[in-house]
């Protein structure tokens, strides 16, 4: 069996023959054969200028051509490369001994469309067997599948090399983006999230065939290093993330003109930069699992939530991260997720077999990913998502519809809205059954979402289905109206005196109130047919909702009194600690009478007054008399 190795700076060739040779006889250099993946990442050029490849014939099947181009067509980097290295070679070649020559069939377009699925490859490998020609590739596969069927082969493996990158020279250390478009001045991002100016950073025009060059040399560079990925290829269109930089290539047809945008990380921030109070800062360590944080485009969303990753692996979580592109910049302990099989959510299957205590979710965008980042929380993942937003209501409103309503709050706890880099607003919600805000009829209570300013706890907005839509409505603030409010009840409170001394009155709104009555005084206030309420009613100008108030409270504890009398008054005599305090007084479970406790702990309850003969009259002794705090 012979075996040819060639080892040079950049890269290992390996030539096998097939095992059933076992002739010692030398024969002589066959033709060669090259698949796509050689040409595309240059291998095949760098041979032959190192002189490893001479005097011999190289055939490029009619498949690879065909293949480049229609990924040329579809305006993706990968076909522009290849043709440009096949010109390159052509171009070389004679120097070198080489005769460059097209043989094989043209692939159909269902052989096109089956690339991926190892088409083109059969075609190739036949080409090879045809012309007793020895295969030379960079795909592992390919060169395996080739000797499995007997066909020399030679597996070229790219090693990566020191290249310097030539948009490295757009960028300083206070660029945040590049933004480079064909016949126009290459412009920058410079500052920080929130404090950024744009400006022109050369006076000459960048011309096609410059950035043609760019995005080549940036796509060869993915080839060859590991800490590079094509994140996306589409129809004219593609991003790549090479190292710490996000690249976006575009050419028509999707944009009217060749664009790269380059962006680059200047800022990691941990949590200790960002001025947390104690109590956020316990709700990240503690309680908070459902994570939002929202912010207009480069505002500093996805540096918080770098931070916050970052945050939770230290404290000794297992914390995962779903990426399209992966650009966040996270402890290398943190594992990078993207898309499987195009879907975030084959990625959630994956996802919970490596069981995570925590999955940043970097870019909430699409329906299928809120309803991926509610499952995934909902299997009890603690959750921190980012998503675009002008203000943290409008994040949460993008949940509505595509989750259920009252699903929300199990999924969302805790929404963080990023401005110029820093915290702006944080809300908490939470879920309870209640009328809504604005609302006084008992029986308009249905569940409610309460959003809440978490650093004051003020309420700030609801969410509630009215109707058969789920709506987000915002809570004003209650005006100061005390004082008015204290004279409306006393003018209630006059009213009803008349029925009942002890009786309470609460405002509901502007137009309700509640008044409170012992049970005897209930028929004379509503009168025959309710004549007498309505007549109440329309002189007050307001509704009145007559509530029985005749029986014990019996949560509360009765204060200890003495009693006494005076020429002219009752004398309960309670605790000096209770002075100035409101109690209210109960003769044999029935209430008779609201009163303010004096300053020595005196309630003074004048022998003529109406309050004094009721007492007397449902009283037989003081046993039967029980005095409360009010509200206790």
């Amino acid at each position: 069996m012979v075996h040819n190795v060639i080892v040079s700076k950049f890269a290992t060739l390996i030539v096998v023959t097939p095992s059933y040779c076992t002739m010692s006889i030398q024969k002589p250099d066959p033709s060669i054969v090259v698949d796509t993946s050689i040409i595309i990442n240059g291998q095949l050029t760098y041979q032959i200028e190192s002189g490893n490849i001479q005097n011999s014939e190289i055939i490029i099947p009619q498949a690879v051509f065909d293949e480049l181009q229609s990924q040329a067509s579809q305006k993706k980097e990968q076909g522009f490369v290849g043709l440009e290295e096949i010109k390159k070679i052509k171009n070389i070649s004679s120097n070198y001994g080489l005769v460059i020559t097209i043989k094989g069939i043209h692939p159909t377009a269902d052989d096109i469309k089956m690339a991926g699925n190892g088409r083109i490859d059969a075609i190739i490998k036949d080409v090879a067997k045809q012309n007793d020609a020895t295969l030379y590739t960079s795909d592992k596969v390919q060169h395996l599948v080739a000797q499995a069927e007997g066909i020399d082969s030679v597996l070229v493996k790219p090693v990566s090399k020191e290249t310097t990158m030539e948009f490295l020279k757009f960028f300083d250390q206070n660029t945040m983006s590049v933004h480079l478009k064909e016949n126009l001045f290459p412009l920058a991002k410079k500052g920080k999230p929130g404090s950024f100016t744009l400006e022109k950073i050369s006076n000459e025009y960048l011309s096609k065939d410059y950035l043609e060059f760019l995005a080549t040399q940036i796509l060869e560079a993915v080839k060859i290093s590991d800490a590079s990925t094509i994140e996306i290829s589409k129809t004219g269109a593609s991003v790549v993330q090479y190292k710490d930089y996000r690249i976006a290539i575009t050419r028509p047809p999707f944009s009217e003109a060749f664009e790269i945008t380059i962006v680059h990380p200047i800022v990691k921030l941990t949590l200790d930069d960002y001025d947390l109070t104690d109590e956020l800062m316990q709700r990240f360590s503690e309680r908070a699992e459902g994570i939002l944080i929202s912010g207009a485009p480069g505002s500093g969303k996805s540096t918080l939530a770098s931070g916050l990753a970052n945050f939770y692996h230290n404290s000794g979580k297992i914390v995962k991260t779903f990426e399209s592109p992966r650009d966040l910049q996270v402890d290398p302990g943190i594992t990078q997720y993207t898309k499987l099989d195009g879907s975030f959510d084959n990625s959630a299957d994956i996802l919970l077999l490596v069981r995570p205590d925590y999955t940043i979710f970097d870019e909430v965008r699409r329906r299928e990913d809120f309803a991926t980042f509610a499952d995934l929380r909902l299997t009890g993942v603690g959750m921190v998502g980012v998503v675009h937003a002008n203000s943290p209501i409008d994040s949460i409103q993008r949940f509505i519809g595509k989750i259920e309503l009252g699903v929300i709050p199990s999924v969302l706890d805790t929404v963080v809205f990023v401005k110029d880099g820093r915290i702006n607003k944080v809300y908490g919600l939470e879920l309870k059954v209640k009328v809504p805000t604005g609302m006084t009829e008992s029986d308009l209570a249905r569940p409610v979402i309460e959003i809440r300013d978490f650093a004051n706890h003020a309420l700030e907005h609801e969410i509630y289905t009215f109707g058969e839509e789920n709506v987000i409505v915002p809570v004003s603030q209650p005006e100061q109206k005390i004082g008015i409010a204290r004279l409306a009840e006393d003018k209630i409170c006059d009213v009803f005196r008349k029925y009942d001394p002890s009786v309470e009155v609460e405002v509901i709104s502007d137009n309700r109130a509640r008044v409170l009555v012992s049970k005897h005084a209930i028929p004379s206030i509503i009168g025959r047919g309710g004549t007498n309420i309505s007549e109440i009613e329309r002189r007050l100008n307001i509704h009145i909702d007559v509530v029985e108030r005749n029986t014990l409270d019996s949560s509360g504890h009765d204060l200890q009194f003495s009693f006494s009398e005076s020429k002219t008054s009752l004398i309960l005599t309670v605790d000096r600690k209770y002075a100035s305090m409101y109690a209210e007084i109960f003769a044999s479970d029935t209430l008779v009478t609201s009163i303010r406790i004096g300053r020595k702990g005196q309630i003074k309850i004048p022998k003529r007054s109406d309050t004094a003969r009721k007492l007397m009259s449902l009283a037989s002794s003081q046993i039967d008399i029980k005095i409360f705090l009010k509200g206790s």
